[in-house]
C-alpha cells in the first residue's frame, strides 16, 4: 500500500519519527518503548521505520531525523 503523496503524515507515522529522536539509555529501552507507547511489536516498528525513510512526507516532517537515518542504513548495507 502506497500512501497518498498529498497526505500527511499520520500520527503513528509521526510516533515513529518522535521515537527515533529521542536518545536511548541501555538495550532494550527502545523496544519497549515501541509496545508499551505505540503498541506494535518492534519488527512492525523497525518495517514502519524503514518504509518511512523512503517517504518524501517524512522528510519533509524531519530531515535531520530521515537523512541521519538514511546515512545508516546505507552503511549497514555497504558493510553487508
Amino acid at each position: 500500500m502506497t500512501a497518498d503523496p498529498a497526505a500527511p503524515l499520520s500520527e503513528q507515522e509521526r510516533a515513529v519519527l518522535a521515537v527515533e529522536r529521542r536518545s536511548w539509555s541501555g538495550p532494550g529501552a527502545k523496544e519497549r518503548a515501541v509496545r508499551e507507547q505505540l503498541g506494535m511489536s518492534p519488527v512492525r516498528y523497525y518495517q514502519l521505520l524503514n518504509a518511512l525513510l523512503d517517504d518524501r512526507r517524512a522528510l519533509e516532517e524531519d530531515p535531520v531525523t530521515v537523512n541521519r537515518l538514511r546515512r545508516v542504513r546505507d552503511a549497514r548495507r555497504g558493510r553487508r
